[in-house]
C-alpha cells in the first residue's frame, strides 16, 4: 500500500514538474522563433475571432509592415500615450503597477499599469483576462520579450498586432482605414489621433474627432514634444 502511494506521489510530483516546465517553457520558445518570424495569428485576434463581441467584423484587417516603414511618428505617440518610460524600464513600470494594485478591487488588475511590453505579452501571448495568475504570467513573458526580443522588435511586433477599431489590427490597415495613406506616409497629428483610441478602441475613434478625442490627441502631442526623439535600438 505504501508501495502505490509513493509512485502516485512521485506522478503527481512529475505531472506538476512537466506543466511547470511546459507553462515557462513555451514562451521562452515562441519568443526566440517570433523574433525573427512574424506571427501569422496572436493571442488576442484568436479570442476575438472564436468570441466575437457586438460590432466585430466577419473579416479583419491586417497587413505586417517593418518598423522601418512605420512612420517614426508612431512609435512616439504610443510611447507618449501609453508608455513614456519604455526605453527604459524592463518590461515592468513598478511604480505604476504598485499604485495600481494597491486601488484595484478583488476582481484583479486593470490595464492601467501595463507598459507597451505587457501589452505585447497579452495581445500576442494570452487572452482577455483580468486576474492575477494571468497578470502573472504577463509580467513573465514581458521579462522575457525584453531579453531576447529588445526594444525594436517589442515595439513592430506591437504596432503590428494592436486593434485599432473592431478587426482593425495594426497600424497599416489602421492607416488604410482612417487615413487612406500607408503606415510611412503618417504625420505627427494623425499618430496621435491613432494612439488615443488605444485604451478603448471600440468606443474611441480617430477620426471623425470628436472634442474628447481632440483633447486627448492635443495632449498626446504635448507628451510627444516633450519626450523628443526617442531610440529603441
Amino acid at each position: 500500500m505504501t508501495g502505490i502511494k509513493n509512485r502516485v506521489i512521485r506522478r503527481i510530483k512529475k505531472t506538476i514538474m512537466v506543466f511547470f516546465a511546459v507553462l515557462l517553457g513555451t514562451p521562452i520558445l515562441l519568443a526566440l522563433i517570433m523574433k525573427f518570424v512574424n506571427p501569422p495569428f496572436w493571442g488576442w485576434e484568436i479570442h476575438r475571432t472564436l468570441f466575437p463581441i457586438d460590432g466585430y467584423p466577419q473579416q479583419i484587417e491586417h497587413q505586417w509592415v517593418a518598423i522601418s516603414e512605420i512612420s517614426p511618428y508612431l512609435p512616439l505617440a504610443v510611447m507618449a500615450s501609453e508608455d513614456q518610460r519604455f526605453p527604459e524600464h524592463w518590461g515592468i513600470d513598478f511604480h505604476a503597477l504598485w499604485k495600481v494594485i494597491k486601488t484595484s478591487g478583488s476582481g484583479g488588475p486593470d490595464r492601467g499599469a501595463s507598459t507597451i511590453t505587457q501589452q505585447t505579452a497579452k495581445n500576442v501571448f494570452l487572452y482577455p483576462s483580468h486576474t492575477y495568475i494571468r497578470k502573472a504570467y504577463e509580467l513573465y513573458i514581458a521579462l522575457i520579450l525584453e531579453l531576447i526580443w529588445g526594444k525594436e522588435r517589442i515595439m513592430e511586433v506591437y504596432l503590428n498586432v494592436i486593434e485599432f477599431g473592431p478587426g482593425i489590427y495594426g497600424v497599416q490597415a489602421a492607416s488604410e482605414h482612417y487615413f487612406g495613406i500607408n503606415a510611412s506616409q503618417v504625420s505627427r497629428y494623425q499618430a496621435a489621433q491613432l494612439a488615443v483610441v488605444l485604451p478603448n478602441p471600440y468606443k474611441i475613434h480617430p477620426a471623425p474627432m470628436t472634442s474628447y478625442v481632440r483633447h486627448r490627441v492635443n495632449w498626446v502631442l504635448g507628451q510627444m514634444r516633450n519626450l523628443g526623439p526617442v531610440t529603441l535600438h
